[in-house]
């Protein structure tokens, strides 16, 4: 049987990404900085486990491994490492960000990873798998599209490892995809998004989708936007969160986007995908989209999920629906 790496594997996602591999019946090998609590988990699981900076990282300490899900944010100070490393020793990398910069380095990595066989394939979770399937069904209901706009609401509190990313997205600046290319665009407005229950305002922010819709539809005009319940971005430390919301919390806030697409004569195509918690529906991807990737499921070089693994991936996982407006 292939074996899955995952790496992080006892931080908030990824101890649930390693749960449920596990209880899946994968071959998982985990691994991260801590040997304290590696062993502990691996004993848990009963796998076994590795230590190793991503900086640090060789690739015989990949040796028998098939594909590597980094679940380790903020993913600017792990991705480019592991990327390589998984470049060099031949093994297909999967992460869950949504960090732009993130997107952008597999992109440039792209054709360097098609030269070794490998695969990259960022953002398995939420985000971006649900925009990024809803983005090609959506595209798919309007004759030659020419832009789209993507809203996600999220609900409830945020973890600390999400805190950090959205701090790098925020990092990122103020960006769109305009005629093809992603450019700046620091005036760039706040809008209202209907999510089903009434329009939201949300603010402008540069996710993956970017990327990966750009790839995954050839739609050439792309702006992101959020709307946070709450106040989920903290002003003071945030070492200070909490590991991120518990089973109830996330029990009591699913997780909603919206896509709208407009098509060269104008015409206007708006959908709702729907799911379960992000932070319930990242883990639940990431380890059926690496699956599938060691089902054989793959293809070398720079990938999106949609264009991978078809645009009703996102539906694949329960609890997920799409609703045409």
């Amino acid at each position: 049987m292939k074996k899955l790496m995952i790496y992080g594997a006892t931080g908030y996602m990824g101890r649930m990404a390693a749960e449920y591999a596990a209880a899946q019946g994968l071959d998982v090998i985990i691994a991260g900085r801590n040997q304290e609590k590696l062993r502990a988990l691996a004993t848990q699981l009963n796998v076994p486990y590795r230590i190793f900076m991503p900086d640090a990282l060789a690739p015989e300490m990949l040796n028998g491994v098939a594909a590597l899900l980094n679940c380790a944010g903020p993913f600017a100070q792990t991705a480019s490492a592991l990327m390589l490393t998984c470049i060099n020793a031949g093994v297909d990398y999967l992460d869950i960000t949504a960090e732009i910069k993130v997107y952008e380095l597999a992109e440039r990595m792209g054709t360097k990873a098609a030269e070794s066989g490998v695969m990259l394939l960022p953002g398995v979770g939420w985000d971006v798998v649900p925009t990024d399937c809803l983005a090609v069904h959506v595209a798919r209901r309007v004759q030659a599209p020419q832009s789209i706009k993507i809203a996600l609401q999220v609900a409830g509190s945020i973890s600390r490892g999400s805190a950090r990313s959205v701090s790098e997205i925020i990092g990122a600046g103020l960006l769109a995809r305009i005629d093809g290319a992603v450019v700046a665009t620091p005036a760039a407005q706040p809008r209202s998004f209907d999510f089903g229950d009434g329009p939201e305002l949300c603010v402008p922010l540069s996710f993956g989708d970017l990327i990966t819709s750009w790839y995954s539809t050839g739609i050439p005009n792309i702006s992101m936007f959020v709307h946070f319940s709450g106040d989920p971005i903290p002003q003071a430390d945030i070492s200070t969160l909490p590991e991120g919301p518990d089973v109830h919390q996330r029990e009591n806030h699913r997780a909603r986007a919206v896509a709208e697409v407009t098509g060269a004569d104008g015409a206007v195509a708006r959908s709702i995908i729907e799911t379960v918690n992000g932070y319930t529906y990242t883990p639940l991807a990431a380890v059926e989209a690496a699956r599938r990737v060691l089902g054989g499921k793959r293809q070398p070089g720079f990938e999106t999920p949609a264009r991978l693994l078809g645009v009703e991936f996102a539906e694949s996982i329960a609890g997920t629906t799409i609703t045409d407006l």
